[in-house]
């Protein structure tokens, strides 16, 4: 289209045709997406040097489809853990409430399954496939201070006091996006009254008999506890989430005792008790869960934003990395079918911010569900189905969607 040719004659004469603050998965994924496209981002990440983010991701068969589309097929295949069934346990006693299918029916219902995967080794994944494409792609130690938009394009000073001058800003830099308060001024974060706990467990120190599935989860009165494998079942990712009152922190690598942690859970079944006692204390964080209000729009100008910068949204559907890889193939498609940068943004909102607001909404609700004081009723209160299944997140395909 006339933004693909417009955009190809100016990077001729300019470093880089896209620029995106922020080395995540959005990040990465809306690279990859537009070099496919025939596009030319640069990525630029603000950290030194590249570290690997101990922590696992949901990845429903919307994000499935994204990441095939990408070229990423054989990292699900040989990295992902492909769960068949899950199971929704009781705290006290470990009974199963509810037996979900994330196999063989998904794929029949959606054309893909549910995949669990080391956020590190997706990353990685993405991030060869962008320097395959252009090895200069990735620039690191490049924090942005400052941006300013013009009607040709976007200014970007960076804290060493350098400055750059790109067609278009895509800023993918996360629930504190620098991009969004420059543009768009402060969105203050709201605490919701629930933290969480991250860790990694080398699966050799995990009780085999307590891993009926690998995969599933556990729901008693105001908490809530996931956990999986990733590294080829090497280790075992957990998450767990708890009530309290206060928060002052945000930020999600605070570090916790295992102590601290046990004591949250007193009380639960030895089937989550034994795997949170083997956890390795650098292996251990905690966090506080803090949200924000959605933006109206989040597009101006030459800029736009992607994933947790455009819609930040709370864990419990396990939805935050799966919207930030459909947001990336949508605004390639949408830059791909357009005439201008605005053009393309137009189409990029109209075909993403209905779903985005949706699953923020369900988000929120789907944490009280969960945290539920009576864990009894949890079958009838989600009518034997699974959180994200139930609400029809899975019928969506960025691949398609109308733009």
């Amino acid at each position: 289209g006339g933004v693909h040719e417009a955009m190809r004659r100016e990077s001729a004469e300019r470093t880089a045709a896209l620029d995106f603050d922020g080395y995540g998965i959005g990040g990465l994924s809306v690279a990859l997406a537009l070099q496919r496209a025939g596009f030319k981002p640069v990525v630029l990440e603000q950290a030194p040097h590249l570290a690997e983010v101990g922590a696992g991701l949901s990845l429903s068969p919307t994000a499935a489809h994204a990441l095939n589309h990408l070229g990423l097929h054989q990292t699900l295949a040989e990295k992902a853990y492909h769960p068949e069934d899950q199971c929704v346990r009781h705290y006290q006693d470990a009974r199963p409430l509810v037996w979900i299918n994330r196999g063989a029916r998904l794929q029949e219902l959606y054309g893909e399954r549910y995949y669990l995967i080391h956020r590190a080794d997706l990353h990685d994944a993405l991030a060869v496939e962008v320097r395959r494409h252009d090895s200069a792609a990735i620039e690191l130690d490049r924090r942005c201070v400052a941006i300013e938009p013009t009607s040709a394009g976007v200014t970007v000073d960076f804290v060493d006091g350098t400055r750059r001058r790109f067609d278009a800003l895509i800023g993918a830099d996360g629930s504190r996006s620098i991009v969004r308060h420059q543009i768009f001024g402060a969105l203050e974060p709201q605490y919701t009254g629930y933290i969480a706990w991250r860790g990694l467990v080398p699966m050799a120190r995990v009780p085999q008999e307590i891993l009926q599935p690998a995969s599933g989860v556990f729901v008693g009165p105001g908490h809530l506890v996931n956990r999986y494998p990733v590294r080829n079942r090497q280790l075992l990712n957990f998450v767990a989430f708890a009530e309290r009152k206060e928060w002052a922190e945000e930020g999600w690598s605070i570090r916790s005792s295992v102590e601290e942690l046990l004591e949250e859970f007193r009380g639960w079944t030895p089937w989550v008790t034994r795997f949170m006692e083997q956890v390795p204390p650098d292996q251990l964080f905690k966090w506080g869960l803090f949200d924000r209000e959605p933006l109206n729009r989040w597009s101006e100008g030459r800029v736009t934003l992607l994933g947790d910068a455009a819609h930040p949204v709370l864990p419990f559907l396990g939805h935050g990395a799966v919207l930030a890889i459909e947001d990336a193939v949508v605004l390639a498609r949408a830059f791909v079918e357009s005439d201008s940068i605005e053009e393309a943004y137009v189409r990029y909102e109209a075909g993403r911010r209905e779903r985005a607001a949706f699953v923020v909404q369900e988000s929120r609700r789907a944490g009280k569900m969960f945290h539920a004081p009576d864990a009894d009723t949890y079958k009838e209160r989600t009518k034997g189905k699974a959180a994200d299944e139930g609400l029809g997140l899975f019928a969506y395909n960025p691949v398609t969607q109308p733009i």
